[in-house]
């Protein structure tokens, strides 16, 4: 299947039009934001529900704790901020107020790895991934671009329990069609191959695909799998796919440790041992410049999957 786009668009905008029509929809749905509601997209919320939003100020962990007394209290809080203030400013309320608790919260964390650009390495969170699944109880989501953001902020209002969902900032291609359901822990396989299986999340589902196109013009068939959720894995998806193809190239805007390709290859270490290459920042932290070429400095470009996918395949 080829893939085109007409437009880009950022996929915290598909946040914020998620949560908007959410509003509308479910009455229990509130909305909270640690003074960085024009940065997460949700003044369209606020405007139009100024019962149902809570501006915290640049108070983190205290957003925290509140969503998790309004989960307590039958409402469905999505708190919003970027992703290094979601998870490592509020690590501790998350594991206990929310994981721990089960608490139905849905933590929305935008401006997430490199693709954040040009605020550097405090603010461009590669260890997120990480540091949500490895918690008991928690979801793990990370879309691909636009609509599927849009279409998982609806899915994870009907989920009960804690998810971490994560988007980004820059203008990215929109490639999936608007009506494209979104089932949580179910993997989209968006090409079909033979020759190597290319595991990828977020913005690099884009990259993926175009490094699917440059590899079949070389011969070679690459089949490219969406995991837009990290955790539950869609182990299924992940095993029929490389027992198929015999090798694997993860791909994904985040640390090699933790992220993943982490989780891929536990689940292969334990049910089929395949050649596996990783696509990811391998630890160290980011810098300020353009995503783009920033994305290129780090290794997590299309040139860089191709060359993965050849390396991997040369060692089945």
């Amino acid at each position: 299947m080829k893939y085109t786009f007409t437009e880009k668009k950022d996929t915290r905008s598909g946040f914020g039009a998620g949560l908007f029509e959410l509003g509308k929809k479910n009455p229990n749905v509130v909305a909270l934001t640690a003074d960085l509601s024009g940065s997460l997209k949700m003044n369209e919320f606020a405007k139009a529900f100024p019962d149902r939003f809570f501006q915290m100020g640049i108070a983190e962990a205290n957003m925290m704790g509140v969503a998790a007394g309004l989960a307590i209290g039958g409402k469905i809080p999505f708190t919003g901020t970027f992703a290094n203030f979601s998870t490592g400013r509020v690590y501790d309320q998350i594991r206990q107020s929310i994981a721990y608790s089960q608490t139905n919260v849905k933590i929305c964390a935008s401006h997430a790895g490199l693709t954040l650009g040009e605020d550097g390495a405090t603010h461009q969170m590669l260890e997120d991934l990480g540091m949500m699944k490895m918690l008991p109880n928690m979801t793990v989501i990370s879309p691909c671009d636009y609509n599927e953001t849009k279409a998982a902020t609806l899915a994870i209002a009907e989920h009960k329990g804690p998810v971490y969902l994560r988007f980004g900032r820059p203008s990215w291609p929109v490639f999936t069609q608007a009506d494209e359901p979104f089932i949580i822990g179910k993997a989209k396989r968006m090409t079909e191959g033979n020759d190597v299986t290319i595991i990828a999340t977020g913005h690099l589902v884009w990259k993926s695909i175009e490094a699917a196109e440059i590899l079949e013009e070389r011969g070679i068939s690459a089949e490219v799998i969406n995991i837009h959720t990290i955790k539950p894995l869609d182990e299924e998806a992940i095993l029929a796919s490389v027992k198929k193809t015999g090798c694997v190239v993860t791909a994904e805007e985040h640390l090699r440790n933790g992220g993943l390709g982490d989780s891929v290859a536990q689940f292969l270490a334990q049910t089929y041992p395949a050649p596996i290459y990783f696509i990811a920042v391998n630890d160290t932290f980011g810098e300020s410049g353009k995503p783009l070429e920033l994305l290129t400095k780090y290794g997590l470009d299309t040139p860089n999957i191709v060359a993965a996918a050849e390396s991997v395949i040369r060692r089945k």
